[in-house]
């Protein structure tokens, strides 16, 4: 499977995933206009578009990628709260299982401050290859086996987001928003250790905080705890 980052971060982000028959968009981010030059106009390629919730800078383009044509999954209080309708909304539910082409996916509820957030695992049975995505959640529940890639936001570590507390650089009321929203090393290194990472062959360290992170110290600390390759999206 090919995974790559266009963007990922608090002012947008952007994903693919392809298996080379099946061509999957994760998140949508940016203005239409940047995600038909970041995919070099190939819009009527992508087979489709997975959301996990509906906070702008993961669903920004979504109206507009309807229009030009692709089918867009999130759950239905995702797409009730953007106003968005349409045959081409397709409404998922957390804890069933879809297939779009080649992929078998199943979204799972993820933490987060949004209507109905989910994640999703995404199975090809060209490859067999399996990622997890997760972004956007202050914690996850589940354990996955057979995993070959994961792609998982990592966006503070408590030490670095206390001592900006403390210089005064991070509000109070940030610090807490943060703790019961987004993703900290700690319990991303938490999750990655209760998972069979045996057939692991990437971990992608997504949406890291542009002030409550050290993107070089959170990849030595996975790769040193893992063993795997570890990518920083940047």
């Amino acid at each position: 499977m090919d995974f790559k980052v266009y963007a990922s971060s608090s002012s947008g982000n952007l994903y693919t995933l392809s298996d080379g028959q099946t061509n999957l968009i994760l998140e949508a981010g940016l203005p239409f206009k940047k995600i038909q030059i970041a995919l070099n106009f190939n819009i009527s390629k992508m087979d489709a578009v997975l959301c996990t919730h509906e906070h702008f800078d993961h669903s920004l383009a979504l109206k507009d990628l309807a229009k030009a044509g692709v089918d867009c999954y999130l759950t239905k209080p995702t797409a009730d709260a953007l106003g968005l309708n349409g045959h081409r909304f397709k409404f998922i539910e957390p804890l069933k299982q879809f297939a779009i082409k080649t992929f078998v996916i199943m979204p799972f509820p993820t933490q987060h401050d949004a209507a109905l957030p989910v994640g999703y695992v995404m199975h090809s049975q060209v490859t067999g290859e399996k990622m997890a995505f997760i972004t956007d959640s202050f914690y996850c529940k589940y354990r996955f086996k057979g995993l070959s890639h994961i792609a998982i936001e990592c966006n503070y570590a408590i030490d670095i987001l206390n001592h900006n507390v403390e210089a005064g650089t991070v509000p109070l009321p940030m610090k807490n928003r943060i703790l019961q929203s987004h993703f900290s090393l700690a319990n991303v290194k938490e999750f990655l250790k209760a998972n069979d990472l045996s057939r692991v062959a990437e971990i992608h360290l997504l949406h890291l905080s542009e002030t409550n992170s050290d993107a070089e110290r959170f990849a030595k600390e996975v790769r040193r705890l893992t063993g795997k390759a570890v990518y920083v999206a940047g």
